[in-house]
This record gives structure tokens, C-alpha cells and sequence, in this order.
């Protein structure tokens, strides 16, 4: 009679996968969108890592993107065992923490490849509120509108001022 082997029955351990998420915010965007799959491309393979792409077009305070959606029901599930991210503004503008902490919790390993400090307090404030106004008053008032157009274009010029202080 052969001798049972344990370990023939065991189940190949369940490898979680890296998952390399990128987002813009607009369609004028679309180019920025395509260098950072580039740049989470590139770092991914340079680590040896099999990874899969997800990628959003849509704004950082919007948590109904279809992409950042899949990925957090995947952290959820236990499938992801690494998130590779360009900067940690375009998981979401506002909640990224919210994000990490669940990541933790999952065992889940971050990685940010752009944690520098590129932009002043008052330029990343400058955006958010720019960023604000822009998904508030489309809603309100559609986003051809020529009314809404006038008022980002007010909004623009005055953040641009601002930063010219």
C-alpha cells in the first residue's frame, strides 16, 4: 500500500495579487492618466511584481468610480495583497486615509511611489477647493453650461492669483 502524503492534499495557498491604481480627474487629463500607468508599469516590473491595472477617470471625491469601487471590494475580499499608487491623491482627494486604514486592517501593503512634497499647503488647499466648486456646481448646474463655465473660470483666475502670491 502507498504511503499518504499530507501536503498532496493541501490546497495551493491563495497568492493575492498587486493591483497598480491610477486616476485623473477629467478627460483633458486622459494623457496624464496613460504616463501613470506608464510610471506604476515600469516600477511594477522593475520589482518583479505580476500586477494588474485599474484605472479611474473621474474626480477624487467622487467614491462611485467604477475602478477604485473593484479595488476596494477586492481589499475587502482579501485578493489584494499590494496597492502601487503614483501619489497619494489620485486614490481620492479626501478619505485616502480611510483607504490605508482598510488596507492595514487587510494586510495590505502601500506603496507610493511619489511621496515627495511637490505642491505648498496652500497650493494643494487651492486645488481642493478648486476641485470642490468644479463636481458641486456641475451638479447643480450641468457641466456645459454656460453659467457654470462662466463661474470656474472666476474660481480659476482667482486660485491662480493665489498662487501668485
Amino acid at each position: 500500500m502507498a504511503k499518504l502524503k499530507p501536503e498532496m492534499y493541501r490546497s495551493a495557498p491563495d497568492e493575492r495579487r498587486t493591483i497598480a491604481y491610477a486616476r485623473v480627474s477629467s478627460h483633458d487629463q486622459k494623457g496624464d492618466l496613460e504616463r501613470q500607468k506608464q510610471v506604476l508599469e515600469l516600477y511594477c516590473a522593475r520589482q518583479g511584481w505580476t500586477f494588474e491595472m485599474v484605472s479611474d477617470l473621474g474626480s477624487g471625491i467622487n467614491y462611485q468610480k467604477k475602478g477604485l469601487r473593484r479595488l476596494l471590494g477586492e481589499i475587502l475580499d482579501g485578493h489584494v495583497g499590494r496597492l502601487v499608487i503614483t501619489h497619494k491623491d489620485r486614490l481620492l482627494r479626501f478619505g485616502a486615509e480611510l483607504v490605508f486604514a482598510i488596507c492595514e486592517a487587510k494586510e495590505v501593503e502601500v506603496v507610493i511611489l511619489n511621496q515627495g512634497e511637490d505642491t505648498t499647503f496652500e497650493e494643494n488647499l487651492a486645488k481642493d477647493v478648486l476641485e470642490i466648486i468644479t463636481v458641486f456646481s456641475a451638479r447643480l448646474y450641468g457641466s456645459r453650461s454656460g453659467k457654470n463655465q462662466k463661474l470656474l473660470e472666476g474660481v480659476k483666475k482667482a486660485v491662480e492669483e493665489a498662487e501668485g502670491c
